[in-house]
């Protein structure tokens, strides 16, 4: 059943994030990987509310909490798409940017699981 609710709401994963980075770059452009980043930080903002909410109390069932977290997660963040993207800035020559990515998206995904962490603190 596990395998069932990671497959379910990994499919929902992938989907928002197709969605998201659509809007993202509809919005601001293609020049930086302006979704890649924004999936990333939304991601890690849910993921650290949702775990905390999981230890703090019995908000959501094991199956659900594993669902989203490895599931919902998986499908939704891009590390690996973060990662290629910024291979082809290197590769480009574009190491400003490269370095911009980088930082971006380590400093802020960080500050965003901390704020979903903080956030669910102060609901549970």
């Amino acid at each position: 059943m596990h395998l069932v609710y990671i497959g379910l709401f990994g499919g929902l994963g992938c989907v928002m994030r197709y969605l998201a980075s659509s809007w993202t770059y509809q919005l601001l452009g293609r020049n930086f990987p302006y979704g890649t980043l924004l999936v990333n930080m939304v991601g890690s903002f849910l993921l650290g509310l949702l775990l905390t909410f999981g230890i703090r109390g019995t908000y959501f069932s094991p199956e659900i909490r594993l669902g989203v977290a490895v599931g919902f997660m998986g499908g939704f963040t891009t590390f690996s798409t973060f990662s290629y993207e910024t291979l082809r800035l290197l590769e480009d020559g574009n190491f400003w940017q490269a370095g911009i990515n980088i930082c971006l998206n380590v400093i802020l995904c960080l500050a965003f699981a901390l704020l979903g962490a903080v956030v669910a603190r102060q609901i549970a």
